[in-house]
């Protein structure tokens, strides 16, 4: 069965090379990572699909945020951004007019960005990086954090606006799945993105 994350399984397949990735294949003689371990060259492969994820969300995000974008554009992003994450996931919400943080289930947090009353709106992501390197979990996932900065900017044509600067850090989940490609049987670590905290936020 064909994942329906594809385009990010050929990126890591490709990075990696289907003989490293098929659990068919050996070679005799030369060690091999154990399943639950992630090699050097398989490490470097997923923080680069993790970070691919990333910055695909942030395309998104700037779609779904744009008042030019039609609606069934935007309604087609959000399936797409959503297929990014792991199930249950929230994305926070803050303002400089307030010091809590609200948070939201990753839906919801699109459709609030979609209905946002200006009638300009710019959204951009910077300085993406990770923060804390991947650590195995008990249950053989790894872990780690990848933080970003968001600018944003709504403006009204009745000169209303806002704008601030916002540090996120982004859950990076990563855990070992199937799937057939060419009637082969690949292995690979797929790369999901979590919950995504509000840390500071600045004029």
């Amino acid at each position: 069965m064909i994942t329906r994350n594809l385009k990010y399984v050929f990126l890591l397949a490709l990075s990696l090379g289907f003989i490293q990735l098929s659990a068919q294949t050996k070679t005799v003689g030369t060690p091999t990572a154990a399943p639950s371990e992630i090699s050097p060259a398989r490490k470097q492969a997923i923080d680069s699909l993790a970070m691919e994820k990333v910055r695909d969300l942030s395309k998104y995000i700037s779609i779904i945020g744009n008042k030019k974008t039609p609606y069934s554009e935007s309604t087609r992003v959000m399936d797409r951004t959503e297929e990014l994450f792991t199930p249950g996931s929230e994305m926070g919400v803050s303002s400089l007019k307030r010091k809590e943080v609200n948070y939201y289930k990753v839906r919801k947090y699109l459709e609030r960005l979609m209905a946002l009353n200006y009638d300009r709106v710019t959204i951009e992501w910077y300085d993406i990086h990770y923060i804390s390197d991947l650590e195995r979990q008990p249950d053989g996932r790894y872990v780690g954090v990848v933080t970003v900065y968001q600018r944003f900017e709504g403006v009204s044509d009745d000169g209303m606006k806002y704008k601030d600067t916002t540090k996120k850090d982004i859950t990076i989940y990563v855990e070992r799945k199937k799937t057939q490609i060419a009637g082969r049987t690949v292995e690979f670590w797929d790369v999901l993105l979590g919950d995504i905290r509000v840390t500071e936020t600045n004029a």
